[in-house]
C-alpha cells in the first residue's frame, strides 16, 4: 500500500470494479453531496478524487472520460501515484537520463536540464503509458482540457520540450512520435515503477473466465449429447 488514497464520488460501479481487480490502494466510495467529500479531503490532502464532473474546488480529481476504458482510467492512476511517489523518492531512473522530479531536473552525465511542471507531467504521463499517446490524449490527462480544444498547444510544448533536450543533451529521440502518437525512447519494462495495477491479477482473471466458459461449454455438449442418446 503506497498511502494515497482515492475517493469515488458518485460512480458506485466503477467502486465495485476497482475493488474487484484488487488494487493495492485504500479506495472509498462517496455517493453523496459534496459535504462527505469535503470532509474525506481534509482527513487525506493528498487523495485523488474519481468523478465523473468537474468538481471547480478540489485539486487532485480525474474526470471521466466516456466511454469509460479502465485501462485507460489505471494508466492515469499510476500517473498519479508516481508523482505522489516520487515527490518523496525524487529521481527516477531513465537508462542514461535521471529525473528530479523535487527539482523538476533531468540530468544526465552531470548535465542538468531544468523542465517545467507540465513537462515533468508529460515525461512521467508517457512513461506510465503502455502505449503511444495522441495529441488529443495528452491534451485530456496532461493538460486536463476535457473540451474539444485545438492540439496545437500541446504539439508546440512537445516540440519545444524535444528541442531543449537535443540543445541540451543532442538528444533527437528522447520523446519518439509516429502515426500512433507519442513515446519515451525506452520501453516501460526497461525501468521499475511501482503500480497499484497487477497485471497478472487480470489475465488470472480472463484465464479464470476462459475456463468457465470452455467448463460450460464442455457441460452443454455432454447436456446435448445425453438427450441426443435418449
Amino acid at each position: 500500500m503506497y498511502g494515497l488514497k482515492i475517493a469515488i464520488y458518485n460512480n458506485l460501479s466503477l467502486y465495485n470494479l476497482l475493488k474487484e481487480l484488487k488494487l493495492d490502494l485504500s479506495i472509498s466510495n462517496i455517493n453523496s453531496d459534496e459535504k462527505n467529500l469535503d470532509e474525506f479531503v481534509k482527513k487525506n490532502p493528498n487523495s485523488l478524487i474519481i468523478s465523473s464532473n468537474k468538481l471547480n474546488k478540489f485539486n487532485n480529481i480525474l474526470i471521466l472520460n466516456k466511454p469509460l476504458k479502465i485501462k485507460a482510467l489505471i494508466e492515469k492512476i499510476n500517473t498519479y501515484l508516481s508523482k505522489a511517489n516520487f515527490n518523496i523518492q525524487s529521481n527516477i531512473k531513465l537508462k542514461d537520463y535521471s529525473l528530479d522530479i523535487n527539482s523538476r531536473k533531468l540530468i544526465k552525465d552531470k548535465i542538468s536540464l531544468k523542465l517545467t511542471g507540465k513537462e515533468v507531467d508529460l515525461i512521467i504521463y508517457l512513461l506510465n503509458s503502455n502505449s503511444e499517446k495522441s495529441a488529443l490524449d495528452l491534451q485530456k490527462d496532461v493538460w486536463k482540457h476535457i473540451t474539444d480544444l485545438e492540439t496545437h498547444t500541446v504539439e508546440t510544448h512537445i516540440y519545444r520540450l524535444r528541442k531543449k533536450i537535443n540543445e541540451t543533451f543532442k538528444d533527437n529521440n528522447f520523446i519518439i512520435n509516429n502515426a500512433k502518437g507519442y513515446k519515451l525512447f525506452l520501453w516501460k519494462k526497461e525501468i521499475l515503477l511501482p503500480k497499484i495495477f497487477c497485471q497478472k491479477s487480470l489475465d488470472k482473471k480472463k484465464l479464470n473466465q476462459k475456463k468457465e466458459k470452455e467448463v460450460l461449454r464442455e457441460k452443454k455438449n455432454k447436456f446435448t449429447y445425453i438427450l441426443y442418446q435418449h
